[in-house]
Parts: structure tokens; sequence; C-alpha cells
């Protein structure tokens, strides 16, 4: 298939030509197929689009039979065709006939050619359609040849991509448009309805076809200049991308900006007749579509690096460098491959519906602000930023971690009603507001917040919250770029105790380390990082970082009572050194004349299983135990909660769990220590149910589960739970399941769960 006079520079001008012609888009498409075959001295021209059914239609061609175009179906893998679809790689075959995968279609009349040469048509990764050539003759195409034809395919993939094939036939050419469901993790509840905002928008290439191929080779050259300085100057800096990323990323990013081979391929596409960015577009696109149907995690991972890379080198091309999040549309929905909280808050919160994330997972930073701010988010949605572009509809269901991506009418009428009677539940919830919480046999149970941001503190109102149960201060340190000075902290509590006014508020120092690592703190490798170096035992191995932290904390809640909890306690022996480090503190402030709260009351985080040993001794040292059901429920069990392989492999309604929880309620109380539950099962009805039978009575949870917890206890009887559960614990095993006996309890009884 040598190359006509002119080669793939000429053909792309008359390409931009043909496409700008006034005719109907089967004509135009016609005419393209015609002037490929004519430049690449081919006898056959064919254009295969995939339709939303996933079928692979022949839309036009020239050489083979007219009348088979619009009737030759071809599934997503059958045939040559089939197979570029599915493989997303060019094929090229100096006898088609003999290949396994190859598919006679007699209407097509193809049964004399030979010679086969198939690329993809792509766009962001996607495959839209396939573009073929054939001759008769047996032979071997070029890579030069491949490389052209792969060129002529992206304007191709644009058009697709446009749109304007719609006309032709129903469904046709929408792979890119077409409605996709994926299911990921939940990271935050709810449901969001809106339109696709890119956290990190696709650059759209306008000019496809380079006028002056000489001028776009230097535009290139000196764009992989500009980017290459600017990395090299990050890893001098020790900066990292964006918020909090580490040196290894920045040099892995460096090492891809050096990659001959990735340049090389740039610099060919140019000479081929495109623009400099439609040429980082194309070869980014093939790399996307290869790398997304690797297994290897790993190379799967670099997809990203690259991504960031490409990105990096289209917005000096385009000259859109400002990246900030900028004003956001009604009902929008972010979108991103990562994101940092600092990130979200940039955002406006009143117009913003959901986040959904290609990385991520429950406990990540980005999922504790998300459910702070009460928004739905999902992460773990693979090429989620590949799938959909700005103002595309989109649907979020925090609760279940699907994502409807340009969904049918009748999904979104669906979710549309959901959404409806949820609206419904929580004024029914809110006509609860003011109903005092206890069960019909008069046991009073205290509903509290969980909250981490100022933001969190306006659902006190709005729930009938009784207090705040868990206050995080770890937030504040990981969505600054920086250690928060001592006034900072400061002023942040003396925040938090305007906003509660008389009501009570718990506060937990630091828990940092694990999966919370701070953007400026070095990151620490560890085996495994949630049993490492976190929370108390920095605290105490950096007594000065704690002791800053405490002395904002008592000064900021002068004349008032305060509760500060120590979180990750082990041994009896950690909170009796942390409480002499508050008392240091005190004896500090009143030294130098400060005023002391009026109270100061100190407790212990019960989520370490060596706790549950020392129970007696921690409940007499502390004035109030917290369990923290998240962690005790992963130690207990040697499950990560966020290896969704053994996440789900317990039940916390399990004989074992509840016998845990009963040990805690009932040895606190018989020392005279208020236990109170901040994991998120106090959160859930049915949870919440069991744990009000095994004698808590104290819950603090995210402003969502209010309502429904409150609507729970309000129908419950707490002395026929505690004798349900008693009997249940003495018939069944530990490994077996409370949970059918609760449920049952509570339907026969009209509780709602």
């Amino acid at each position: 298939m040598p190359a006509a006079p002119g080669g793939p520079r000429l053909l792309l001008r008359r390409l931009r030509e043909a496409m700008a012609e006034p005719v109907s888009p089967q004509a135009r498409l016609d005419r393209i197929v015609v002037l490929i075959a004519a430049n690449v001295i081919a006898e056959v021209c064919s254009v295969y689009v995939v339709r939303d059914d996933n079928t692979l239609e022949l839309f036009a061609t020239e050489g083979l039979n007219r009348d088979a175009v619009h009737l030759t179906r071809l599934r997503a893998d059958e045939g040559l065709v089939g197979l570029i679809a599915k493989t997303a790689e060019p094929l090229a075959l100096s006898d088609a006939q003999s290949h396994p995968a190859f598919s006679y279609r007699p209407e097509t009349g193809e049964e004399i050619y030979h010679a086969f040469l198939g690329v993809p048509l792509l766009r962001a990764g996607n495959t839209l359609g396939v573009l073929v050539v054939q001759n008769k003759t047996y032979r071997v195409y070029s890579e030069e040849e491949i490389e052209a034809l792969q060129t002529t395919a992206m304007v191709l993939s644009e058009m697709i991509a446009s749109g304007e094939l719609q006309a032709l036939a129903p469904g046709a050419g929408t792979a890119a448009r077409r409605p996709v469901s994926q299911r990921g993790v939940a990271l935050a509840d709810g449901i969001g309805l809106g339109h696709v905002v890119l956290h990190e928008p696709r650059i759209v290439v306008k000019t496809l076809i380079a006028e002056n191929v000489e001028r776009e080779v230097e535009r290139l050259e000196t764009a992989i200049e500009e980017v290459r300085s600017a990395i090299d100057e990050l890893v001098e800096r020790g900066d990292g991308i964006g918020s909090g990323e580490s040196r290894e990323v920045l040099e892995t990013v460096r090492m891809f900006a050096h990659d001959k081979g990735w340049l090389r391929r740039m610099r060919e596409a140019v000479q081929s007749g495109l623009t400099a960015e439609a040429a980082v577009e194309r070869v980014q696109s093939d790399n996307r579509a290869r790398m997304l149907r690797q297994s290897d995690p790993y190379l799967r991972d670099r997809l990203h690096d690259l991504d960031d890379l490409a990105n990096r080198l289209l917005r000096r091309l385009v000259g859109q460098e400002d990246r900030g999040a900028g004003g956001l549309p009604e009902n929008a929905i972010l979108v991103a491959r990562s994101m940092g909280p600092a990130a979200l808050l940039d955002y406006d919160r009143a117009r913003l519906r959901g986040v959904v994330l290609e990385e991520g997972g429950p406990t990540s930073h980005i999922a504790i602000v998300a459910r702070a701010l009460g928004i739905p988010a999902v992460g773990e949605i693979a090429n989620a930023t590949g799938l959909c572009d700005s103002g595309d509809a989109i649907i979020v269901d925090g609760l279940s971690g699907d994502v409807q991506i340009r969904p049918t009418p009748e999904i979104e009428a669906s979710y549309a009603e959901m959404v409806r009677l949820r609206a419904r539940r929580q004024e029914q919830y809110r006509a609860l507001r003011d109903v005092p919480a206890a069960t019909r046999d008069g046991v009073r149970i205290g509903l509290h917040l969980n909250a981490g941001l100022l933001v969190d503190l306006t659902h006190l109102h709005e729930t009938g919250a009784e207090g705040v149960g868990l206050f995080r201060t770890e937030l504040q340190f990981m969505v600054a770029e920086r250690m928060p000075s001592a006034a900072e902290q400061q002023a942040l509590y003396e925040a938090v105790f305007s906003a509660t006014g008389d009501l009570p508020v718990t506060i937990r120092t630091l828990d940092i380390g694990g999966d919370k690592i701070l953007p400026y703190m070095p990151a620490l490798e560890e085996e495994n990082p949630a049993l490492g170096w976190r929370a108390i035992r920095i605290g105490l191995d950096r007594p000065a970082l704690l002791r800053v932290q405490l002395r904002a904390l008592l000064k900021a809640a002068a004349g008032r009572p305060i509760k500060i909890m120590f979180p990750m306690v082990a041994t009896v022996e950690e909170f009796t050194r942390a409480r002499d480090i508050v008392e240091r503190e005190k004896a500090h402030l009143r030294r130098h004349g400060y005023t002391l709260p009026s109270e100061c009351r100190l407790g212990a985080m019960v989520e370490v299983p060596s706790l549950l040993f020392q129970i007696d001794e921690i409940a007499r040292e502390a004035d109030f135990l917290s369990v923290g059901s998240n962690d005790l429920m992963q130690f207990l069990f040697a499950v990560d909660r966020e290896n969704r392989r053994v996440a789900n492999r317990f039940d916390p309604l399990c004989g074992a769990a509840l016998r845990a929880f009963r040990m805690i309620a009932q040895r606190a109380a018989a020392q005279g220590c208020p236990a109170t539950v901040c994991g998120e099962i106090g959160g859930r009805p049915l949870e919440a149910l069991a744990l009000i039978g095994l004698g808590f009575r104290d819950f603090s949870m995210s402003p969502a589960a209010i309502g429904p917890v409150k609507a729970m206890v309000l129908s419950a009887h707490a002395g026929e739970v505690a004798d349900l559960i008693e009997a249940e614990l003495t018939r069944v095993a530990d490994g077996a399941s409370l949970r059918p006996a609760l449920a049952a309890y509570a339907k026969a009884h009209g509780v709602p769960v």
C-alpha cells in the first residue's frame, strides 16, 4: 500500500475540506472513505461505527458492496473488526482469511481481498469504531502506513464523537454517548442527580489539521521543554503535585517526560499533518486505550502519570495554565481521577450534588470530607474521567456505590422518585427534631453529632442533636498546606465552642498516621500502617505536637466545660501518660494567669482489642469511654475495611462482636464510667437497636443518620430488645449473626430499621 503523492499531509488537508462541505453526513462519510482509499492506494476503505447496543455497523465503504452499508453488523467480539474494537490495537495481516478471527459476510463481497489493515477509532481511550483498508494482493503493511491510518482515524473519531452520525441511524455513533452504568465503592451516603463537571477538564482540541507542520513541531518542542523545566523545578524544590503527593510521584512524571518513545510518537504524529495538541491527544488516547486493558495494576496506575503529563502538555499548548475551582453550574457532579480534601472545599457547596472518583476508599481523606459536607460520593470508578464529558447527565448513588452516566429516561425517573422519597422521609425526620429520643419503655437515648469541620455544626439545629460526640481535629490539619499554628488551632476550637453554645462537645486529639498522612509531613513507610505509628502513639512520641494542641484546646475552652478523648489507646499506661501531659498544660496556663475550663473530662477511645482485657482498669482511670467501632471491628476480625475482598466477611451483629460490645457496656457501667459509641454502626438503625439492647445509651453519628435512628428509638422497647439479645447470645455460636432475629423483631413491632 504505497502512499500516494502528498502522503498523509495531503490526505489530512483533503479531509479538512471534505469535513467543511455543506453536504449530508452520509455523503461526507462516503467522500471520506473514497479519499482515504485513493490516498493510500487501497482497493477497499470501510468505516464501522459502534452502536449503543455495542454492535459494529458498516457505515461507509469504498470497494465493498454499497448495499451492505447499514445492513452489515458485527457483534463486539466478532471478526477482525470486532477484535480491533476489543483490543483497541491496530491489526495488519497479509492474508486476513487465514486468521482464526476472520468472519465472512457474503453481502459485502470481501472474499476476494486478502491484505487487511484496521485501526481503532479512539477518543479518550474509548473505542468509537474501526477504520479498515484492504487489498487483493498478499502484502505486508509497514509501520509508516499503520501510523498514517491511525492519524486519519483521529479525525474520524472527532466526527463520530460530535454526534453527527446520529442522523444516519438511531443509536449510531453513540459509543462515547451511550448510557454507562458502573459500580464502585460508596464513600458518602446520598443520591445526587446533575451534570458532569470534570475536576481537571479534558482539553478540547479544536484544530486537528496543521497549516504549517514545521511551526507545529516547533510548538511541540517548546511545550515539552517548558513542561520538563517545570517538573524539574518541582522535583528540586520537593513540592507535591496538587496537594500532598510525594517526591516519588514527581520523579515518575519526570521520567515519563523524558521518555524517548513517547516523544517520538508525538513528533511523528505532528509530521504526519496533525497540530501539536492533536498529536498529544492522539498519542495519549492510544496509551489510555492500551493501558486500560492491562491486568497488571502497576501498569494501570501508570496511566494516571501519563494522563497528568499529557494534560500538562496540552494546557501549555492551548494556554490554559490556571486550573482553579472556579464557578460551578447548578447541580454539579464533580468527576476526577483523584482529589485532595482542600480541592473539594474550594468548590461552592451549594451547587455541588455529588463526587465521582477513579481512586479513593471509604476512609480516604476525600471521603471523610465528603461525608462531613453531606455530599454523595463514590470511588473506584475505573476510567471515570474517560467515560464522560463535561455537561453529561450523571447520577451518583452514595449508598450502593452505583454511578449512572448519561442515564436513560427510565433510570433517571426511578432515581428522581428515590430522591423524592428520601426528601419526604427527611421531612418526617425533621418533624421529630424537638422530640426527646426515648424508647417506648422510657429509656432515654442521647443522640450526638460526628463533626470535623465548622460547616458540620450547622446540622446541630436542623437535626436536634444533643451535642457533638466526636469532633475530629485532624481534618483541620489535613486540608491545610502547612502545620496549623497554635493560634490557628485555638481559633478553630473557639469557633467550635461558639457554634455549639451550651451543648456538650467531645474533642478527639489528633488522629493521624495510617491512611491519614498530612501533606506537609514526610510519609513513613510501614508494612502495616493501620497497626503502626499513628494517633496517640505519635502524640506521646512527639509530645510537643500534642502539647500545642492541648494548650490550644484548654485556652479556647476558658470558663466552659470540655471533654477531650485520646484515640488508639492500647494500654492504660498510654492513657495515664496523655493525662499527665494535660495536667502539665493546665498547670502552665494556671501559672500564666489564663482562665481554665470550668470542667475538663478526659476519655479514651476503645478501638484496640487489647483494651477489652483492661476494661475495668481503663474505666476506673478515664472519665468516659467512646467505642470507635470502625477500628475495633477491623482489628477484632483482622479485616482491612478498605479491602473489598474481605471487608464484608464479618457482621458487626454476630455473636463475637456483640459479646465484645456487651463487655464494654457492662464493665464501664459497673465502674460508673459512661460509655458511648461514635463509630459508624451507631448510625445504622438496626445496629443501634442492638447496641441499646446491650446497654449503650449514647451515640454519635453523621447528621443524616440522626433522623432514622431517632425514629427507631421512638418505636423500640429497650427491655424487650435486651431480653431478645440475651436469649440469642446464649443460643448462637460466636460467628452466627443476630441480624435475622433483630430484623424479625423490628418488623413484628413496627420498628423502622
